[in-house]
């Protein structure tokens, strides 16, 4: 299967765990952000930088919230953090 396939479904997965009890969220939204990672290298690589940014941004319009909490964090470890 090609990547835009996987990455058909990985958007109807976040859909399914979005619509899902509140508790499975987090969980859902890390195990996402994990596969999100080589599902873009396999975009870039099949089809090139626009498709892969126009993935990336339908991504990150699914996991705003969890991302920017990442960012956060992420920050708030490395010193830098992004303030509110």
């Amino acid at each position: 299967m090609t990547p835009l396939v996987f990455f058909c479904i990985w958007v109807v997965v976040a859909s399914a765990i979005g619509f899902g009890p509140r508790r499975f969220h987090w969980r859902g939204a890390i195990v996402l952000m994990i596969s999100a990672v080589p599902l873009l290298a396999s975009l870039y690589l099949e089809y090139g930088p626009w498709w892969t940014l126009l993935a990336f941004a339908a991504m990150m319009s699914i996991l705003r919230w969890p991302a920017l909490f990442l960012v956060r964090r992420l920050g708030r470890i490395i010193g830098t953090g992004v303030q509110r």
